[in-house]
């Protein structure tokens, strides 16, 4: 009997320890504006679990204070759980590089960083909250969007809640394949599998089986009939198709100079160091980003397969190489042991992020000129790696970022210059201009300007131009663009088919021909911690080795 009389009371006493979410209903308000605008990758059910830990009713005051503090940091850990902004892991593995980051740069990536427009939407939201909060339960209408979120987001870790349209440029969508390019083709993967997430996990371990049995077959030793040249690849650091449309430069006069554009080609990273070493090895098929950094068949490395027909390797860049152990990482995992080219005399031009000179391009292919005008080597190959695009590069004695559009100008027009004179001066020269990534002039809603952590297409989807100086077959004055799907393994095929030097001798060249059936590869893109792939069209996105979810558009 004494214990029925206790249980109404207990029960009454339980229901009364209900203090609902307070302050926290305003952070769950602007992860709810946040998500509406697709700035966010929510965790619907993990923020259920929050919101249940904060509701749990405690009899004791003090548990609840002491609650409330245990509460920020796991708030704050979630908060940057659901945005796109790098995971703990990416930022210990940069952490290192940021301590060599001026001081002025780091304080403009703050200042880009801070998005003042939505600090003032925040402020606003929170008057209105203060204001509503006092007539309406906030908590309920909290409670009960969030349950919702969770309901129709029963199939995945993230939600859309508007209709999106795709910002990835036309061209990298395009799956269509010529009918002369069909053989090509053959190492297509399937997509006809709904895209869940075991399925695109599947897809990708398919990719990456299927890339590791593809080579460039180069010839072992090179006819007696062969004509000697040179070949010049030109790397360039942060210039994608959207940094030149944001810039408006497609129609500058460099692009005439080319052969051969590819249109469609994916650089599969978005920083320089794995860059390097793809191109390095672009012999093989596609690795994923770990195996960079692991031996591969001596086969895979494209300037290894030129020394042995007789190229002599060279290295020239605009920079010292020290910053992220560049110039190492060429040596170690690209295999490239060239000594690097003198750049005693060469002039400053501009000041790196970090706060060590960029030198003039100008003058250093010139010098590049010059040195094969006086040397007696027959071929040689040279890895030429140029900077003066990348994010904090600025104007020498100011310290503020130089605007992005004259410095692209500039190197534009740099080449220009230099390929004119190539063609003037004899010489017979493959020049393959082919970028590590783009600069994320414009920033998408995973990533502001200037960060490339996630590999998106609009950093990867570079442009690549052929020319061929040189060539007794006259120059068509447009290039020939490929438009299929290419990456890496397609520079290398294109190497190997005109390495006995006959294309400079021929009367006539037709370009179609020279690169009809060009290897395709499907867009996929990978850094430390993060994957993005094209998939039925599509691009979708993996984090922290976590479920797929469609990039954000």
């Amino acid at each position: 009997m004494t214990e029925s009389k206790k249980t109404p009371s207990s029960t009454a006493a339980f229901w009364r320890n209900w203090r609902g979410l307070g302050g926290w209903n305003f952070y769950f308000l602007i992860k709810f504006a946040l998500l509406w605008f697709g700035y966010l990758n929510f965790h619907a059910l993990t923020n259920l679990v929050f919101l249940a830990w904060l509701l749990f009713p405690l009899p004791s005051l003090r548990l609840h204070r002491l609650r409330s503090w245990i509460s920020l940091p796991l708030g704050f850990a979630l908060f940057w759980h659901d945005t796109w902004l790098p995971g703990p892991e990416s930022i210990i593995s940069q952490g290192g590089q940021l301590a060599g980051f001026s001081g002025a740069y780091l304080l403009d990536l703050v200042n880009r960083f801070i998005n003042w427009q939505m600090v003032g939407a925040a402020f606003v939201m929170l008057v209105l909250y203060l204001f509503i909060s006092q007539w309406v339960r906030i908590t309920v209408l909290v409670s009960l969007l969030l349950i919702w979120i969770n309901i129709i987001n029963l199939a995945g870790p993230a939600v859309s809640l508007l209709p999106t349209k795709s910002a990835t440029p036309d061209v990298v969508l395009n799956n269509k394949t010529p009918a002369n390019n069909a053989a090509a083709d053959k190492n297509a993967l399937d997509e006809s599998a709904p895209p869940t997430s075991a399925n695109l996990t599947a897809y990708l371990n398919r990719f990456y089986q299927t890339e590791k049995q593809r080579v460039t077959q180069f010839p072992t030793t090179l006819s007696p009939d062969s004509q000697p040249f040179d070949i010049l690849v030109i790397n360039i650091c942060s210039l994608a198709w959207s940094d030149i449309d944001a810039v408006q430069l497609r129609d500058h006069p460099l692009w005439k100079h080319f052969d051969i554009l590819l249109s469609n080609y994916n650089s599969a990273t978005g920083y320089s160091g794995p860059a390097g070493i793809r191109l390095l090895r672009a012999s093989c098929g596609q690795t994923s980003h770990s195996d960079l950094y692991k031996p591969a068949d001596r086969q895979c490395y494209l300037f290894d397969n030129l020394a042995k027909l007789g190229f002599k390797e060279q290295l020239m860049m605009d920079h010292t190489g020290v910053f992220g152990n560049y110039l190492k990482e060429l040596r170690v995992d690209g295999g490239l042991q060239a000594p690097l080219m003198s750049q005693a005399g060469i002039t400053p031009e501009l000041t790196s992020f970090d706060g060590s000179p960029v030198y003039n391009d100008a003058q250093l292919m010139q010098r590049w000129l010059d040195d094969r005008t006086k040397s007696n080597d027959a071929r040689t190959a040279t890895f030429y790696n140029v900077i003066p695009l990348h994010d904090g590069t600025r104007n020498l004695g100011t310290t503020g970022t130089a605007p992005y559009k004259p410095r692209a100008q500039l190197l534009f027009d740099q080449l220009d210059t230099f390929l004119t004179n190539l063609e003037k001066s004899g010489r017979q020269v493959l020049v393959i201009m082919v970028p590590e990534h783009g600069a994320a002039v414009v920033g998408d809603k995973m990533q502001m300007s200037g960060l490339r952590d996630i590999p998106s297409p609009g950093i990867t989807h570079v442009p690549v131009g052929v020319r061929f100086v040189g060539m007794k077959a006259p120059h068509q004055g447009q290039p020939l663009t490929v438009d299929t799907p290419t990456s890496l393994l397609a520079i290398s095929e294109l190497i190997s088919r005109v390495v006995d030097g006959q294309v400079f001798n021929a009367a006539n060249v037709n370009m179609s021909v020279l690169t009809e059936n060009l290897p395709q590869t499907p867009v996929v893109s990978e850094n430390d911690n993060a994957i993005v792939m094209m998939y039925q069209g599509k691009p979708w996105i993996r984090l922290n080795g976590g479920d797929w979810v469609p990039y954000p558009q």
